[in-house]
């Protein structure tokens, strides 16, 4: 890796603890903002569909103003949005006479940078000279992992010190990363996306493409196989080991993300003796079985452990897919990235999705729309089988 660029992917990876801490730390909140502003937990609950609804919006649009105004100047505008967005939630329901209009705008506005985040940090990595895009880009993507076990961890230990009546205080801390980060970019380097000379592939020319195709399945699955089993991991462990939330939370989503940075990490690190699509295909089997092993077990205990490995499984799917993406179609550009983007945010919720609809068919039996998400790891599988042949 050429020197001058370490810093631009310090950055990035830094750009992806920021979209955890947007994405993790308002959930930890739920029942704070129940009680103190005596808002419904259903109306609640919606601040997560609108979430990721606006950024699955930024990422179809994205790419038809990201190559407009530069890539500098859309990464900081993705982490003033973010920083924007954490303060609102710390003045605007005070200010505001509903205070559940102040939690939606905050929402908003850092839905909007993490949209842009998700579309711009991997492009941005990946058009840096490194010796090997795909180890750079696992340990990228294991940098979210980290950030929402941080985000976890420091959230309760700060609770536990201070009370959670002081969650104001800590959203204050938590915008220093974005605000940080805006400045880092704004002096780091950035290499072109694109060869001099050459243009982007347009959103028509990628969907004339078969492998371009391929490619998208091959990230809704990825999403969907990942959030399948980690929406409903806290649950497991409540139900089944009979823990509190606290012990649920860090037995069960906790475990999840550590092993799935773990395999991120991992292939960060070894990435260079290890062929991707072996890799790929060996974890699609371990998150086949992992499925089977939560869905089939009688043990609860045995179920949890399903759960853990499947955070090991999923690891490599998300980068790994990305990797495949910008080595099969060059020249892809904003637009290959922005709708990878979007199908694997497709994926991150019809996964969900679809475990709670065949659950709720079923008596409200987890096992059994787990089961039914066992079509998403096969079908990532068949992917990557099949982009091997072209």
């Amino acid at each position: 890796m050429k020197q001058t660029y370490q810093k631009t992917i310090y950055a990035c990876f830094v750009g992806y603890i920021v979209q955890a801490i947007i994405n993790n730390f308002v959930p930890l909140l739920f029942l704070t903002f129940e009680s103190t502003y005596g808002i419904p937990l259903r109306q609640i609950t919606m601040l997560i569909t609108i979430n990721f609804g606006i950024q699955l919006l930024v990422d179809l649009l994205s790419a038809s103003f990201v190559d407009r105004i530069g890539y500098r100047l859309s990464i900081m505008l993705a982490h003033i949005l973010a920083a924007a967005g954490l303060l609102g939630l710390a003045v605007l329901p005070e200010l505001l006479p509903d205070a559940y209009a102040g939690l939606l705008i905050s929402v908003m506005i850092y839905a909007f940078g993490g949209g842009l985040l998700e579309v711009l940090l991997s492009p941005i990595v990946e058009s840096c000279p490194t010796d090997n895009k795909e180890k750079t880009i696992c340990l990228l993507h294991s940098f979210y992992c980290w950030g929402h076990v941080g985000v976890v961890l420091f959230s309760t230990v700060f609770f536990r010190m201070f009370g959670i009546e002081n969650w104001k205080i800590l959203t204050c801390i938590w915008i220093i990363v974005p605000a940080f980060n805006a400045f880092a970019f704004a002096k780091a380097p950035l290499a072109p996306l694109v060869e001099d000379g050459e243009h982007g592939m347009t959103m028509l020319d990628l969907c004339k493409s078969r492998v371009f195709w391929l490619l998208m399945l091959m990230m809704m699955c990825a999403g969907a196989s990942e959030q399948a089993v980690s929406q409903w991991a806290s649950t497991f462990a409540e139900r089944g080991l009979g823990v509190s939330k606290t012990v649920g939370d860090l037995a069960g989503p906790m475990a999840f993300a550590v092993l799935m940075g773990s395999a991120r990490a991992f292939y960060g690190k070894f990435g260079d003796r290890i062929a991707l699509d072996k890799f790929m295909i060996g974890s699609a089997v371990l998150c086949i079985m992992s499925y089977l092993c939560i869905s089939l077990s009688p043990s609860p205990v045995l179920s949890l452990f399903g759960c853990a490995v499947c955070g090991l499984s999923v690891g490599i799917m998300w980068p790994g897919s990305f990797s495949r993406a910008s080595a099969s179609i060059r020249n892809g550009g904003t637009a290959l990235f922005a709708l990878l983007a979007l199908a694997g945010d497709v994926g991150c919720s019809g996964g969900p999705t679809l475990v709670g609809y065949i659950s709720s068919l079923a008596s409200d039996d987890l096992k059994k729309g787990i089961l039914a998400a066992v079509i998403f790891p096969v079908l990532l599988a068949v992917g990557i089988l099949g982009l091997k042949k072209h």
